[in-house]
């Protein structure tokens, strides 16, 4: 069996952290989510795949290359204009040869085992197309479906109204006989100006072709918003084996699992409570306190007196001595200056607020901090509030407290300090 991933879309709720890099290639618990959904594929049995691809298409190209690192075989194709799921899938069709095949978004995580056990499902019916759902409190935000003795009835993209017959959502996930072609080629544009998979697949429904059910019994996240990145990282650092390849200086104390990679010092006074995973060619601490469910990457430098809690630290960057990180998504080549502060829980403990799209969004979570894209920089003792976003290569000068967003490429500086740079030497 073959497998068709999607991995052409720009992430905008993701931005500003899919500004520099398309989200398929964010680092989480080890690798890039792109790597985490081929090996899933992988243990599947499934190793002949099709990326379609646009946004940053390139740098997704060069990583996965042929896909012979994976053990895979690794085919693409150019998605040229954003014309929704059902168009993606149609330049499947070649690839396909009129196979049964897997399609699925490539930023839909699951657990491990979830597609040998979809593969099993359609081996009890073969006859069938398949689509994963879960079940979910409020299904406003999403595709429902409404199902019946197992068999797939209809499908409500995205409901105005919260109370509908079923709280069973698509999953993004798909298991198709190769009939999906012929309706794919009758779909029309949704109001939305896209052709929609769902439209698809009503259509498979109401020519009578049987089209089943399959829940996920375990985690599922579709990943669109920054914070759900900490939600996966959670999820998939309980899951990984984790391996001490590093060196422990006298003095350290590891607990719990613990990954530690290749050419990685962890100093004398560390404290590192598990799960936690750091890559290789990295220095930790002295004296550094690093809390679970953190994810460092490689070459990274954790000083003295640092405290990270529930983080993602990405390849390159730098924390320096007496700073705090908690409940964070910091991109790659960062620099924190000494004393930089991360606040992460409102002081009325209500939920955090997140910038999406222009609006003000609820996360849902009562701690959230800061969301660094790329090659940001900030000075000595500063502030940054919770929930706010810093764009790819801005900068914060010394003292200053974040409490809005920053746009990218923007330095922020005290206005005593822009004075004070005006007259300097060139």
């Amino acid at each position: 069996m073959k497998a068709v991933l999607l991995a052409a879309g720009e992430g905008t709720r993701l931005r500003p952290l899919s500004l520099a890099r398309p989200k398929h290639l964010f680092y989480i618990a080890g690798k890039p989510i792109i790597e985490h959904t081929l090996n899933r594929l992988k243990m599947a049995g499934i190793t002949d795949v099709l990326l379609v691809v646009s946004y940053m298409k390139e740098k997704i190209m060069e990583f996965v290359g042929d896909g012979s690192r994976f053990g895979m075989n690794v085919e693409f194709v150019d998605q040229v204009q954003p014309l929704g799921t059902a168009h993606a899938t149609k330049m499947a069709k070649d690839f396909l040869d009129n196979e049964t095949f897997v399609l699925a978004n490539a930023d839909v995580m699951v657990k491990s085992t979830f597609y040998r056990e979809l593969i099993d499902f359609f081996g009890k019916n073969k006859n069938s197309s398949i689509l994963s759902l879960v079940q979910v409190k409020d299904p406003s935000k999403y595709g429902v479906v409404e199902i019946e003795d197992g068999k797939i009835k209809k499908i409500v993209e995205k409901p105005e109204h919260k109370k509908e017959s079923s709280n069973l959502i698509n999953a993004g996930i798909y298991l198709f006989q190769p009939e999906i072609f012929n309706m794919i080629e009758r779909t029309k544009k949704s109001p939305r100006g896209e052709f929609e998979i769902t439209d698809s697949i009503q259509m498979l429904i109401n020519e009578g072709y049987d089209v089943r059910g399959f829940v996920v019994d375990t985690w599922w996240i579709d990943i669109g918003r920054p914070w759900e990145l900490l939600e996966i990282n959670e999820y998939l650092l309980n899951e990984i084996d984790l391996k001490i390849e590093g060196i422990i200086e006298e003095g350290a104390h590891l607990q719990g699992p613990v990954g530690i990679g290749k050419e990685t010092i962890i100093r004398s006074g560390a404290y590192i409570i598990g799960p936690v995973l750091i890559g290789e060619k990295s220095d930790i601490g002295p004296n550094t306190y690093i809390r679970p469910f953190t994810y460092i990457g490689d070459n990274v430098r954790i000083g003295n007196a640092v405290e990270v809690k529930n983080s993602i630290i990405s390849h390159r960057c730098r924390v320096g001595h007496l700073s705090y990180v908690g409940d964070s998504i910091i991109g790659e080549n960062c620099n924190f200056g000494a004393g930089t502060k991360v606040a992460n829980l409102r002081l009325d403990e209500k939920t955090v607020k997140v910038t999406i799209k222009g609006k003000r969004e609820d996360s849902g979570r009562r701690k959230l901090g800061v969301i660094m894209a790329d090659n940001v920089k900030t000075g000595i003792n500063v502030s940054l509030m919770p929930g706010v976003s810093l764009g790819p290569n801005s900068a914060v000068g010394p003292e200053v407290l974040v409490s809005t967003d920053i746009p990218p490429n923007t330095f922020i500086f005290k206005k005593q300090d822009l004075e004070r740079i005006r007259w300097l030497p060139l």
